[in-house]
């Protein structure tokens, strides 16, 4: 079954006389990584932020399992769409533990389940001891687990990734890289990858969708 489908996308943001997405379709399978490739001002990003719900489209459909989350006459808020992100920056609250970080989307959960489900995704991305630590404490790769596991954690239908290496070195771009591989076969979601990288792409998306700019 499709996970996410665009289907005849246009898109323009407000004030601006130009159209960022002009009939742009994609399909992205369930339970796979799909890669969005292509260089900066390529309206990637902005193919994320549709997904989540961030950005309506001016016209075109998007549907995740079938269900429409926007259309010309319906749109679903992006915090009932099922969707988690992880952003470039990890986007991380400095002043919460990992354990309130993790735990800061569970909300309407009893507390015990709420402990239950943060040690679950921290067993999962290797980070069950951090528990007490602060984001300054850890090293970026460190971080970027941490910022997985709180995508994670509400179990979502679709994990989206906006450049979540960029901020890394070389060295440690690899390594995480295939960390992250690791983790989204064990999670088995469907996810949605921008990138400008090929490497990127090439280890972690088993379907490529290469865009140019206009």
């Amino acid at each position: 079954m499709t996970a996410i489908e665009l289907s005849n996308i246009v898109f323009s943001y407000p004030g601006s006389a130009t159209r960022q997405l002009d009939g742009f379709s994609v399909v992205v399978p369930s339970g796979k990584c799909t890669a969005l490739l292509g260089p900066s001002g390529c309206a990637k990003t902005t193919v994320l932020r549709l997904i989540a719900g961030l950005e309506k489209p001016v016209s075109g459909t998007i549907t995740m399992g079938g269900k429409v989350l926007a259309d010309r006459g319906h749109f679903i808020e992006p915090e009932h769409r099922a969707i988690g992100m992880i952003f470039q920056d990890y986007a991380l609250f400095p002043h919460m533990t990992v354990e309130k970080n993790v735990a800061y989307g569970l909300t309407g959960m009893p507390r015990s389940r709420v402990k239950e489900r943060v040690g679950q995704v921290l067993e999962l991305v290797g980070m069950a001891d951090y528990l007490t630590r602060y984001p300054y404490q850890l090293s970026g790769g460190q971080q970027q687990r941490i910022a997985v596991a709180r995508a994670l954690a509400p179990d979502p239908e679709v994990l989206l990734l906006d450049e979540p290496f960029s901020n890394l070195d070389t060295n440690l771009r690899a390594s995480v890289r295939q960390e992250i591989k690791s983790l989204l076969v064990s999670a088995g979601v469907t996810s949605v990858l921008v990138t400008h990288d090929e490497e990127d792409a090439a280890v972690l998306a088993e379907n490529t969708v290469r865009m140019t700019a206009p």
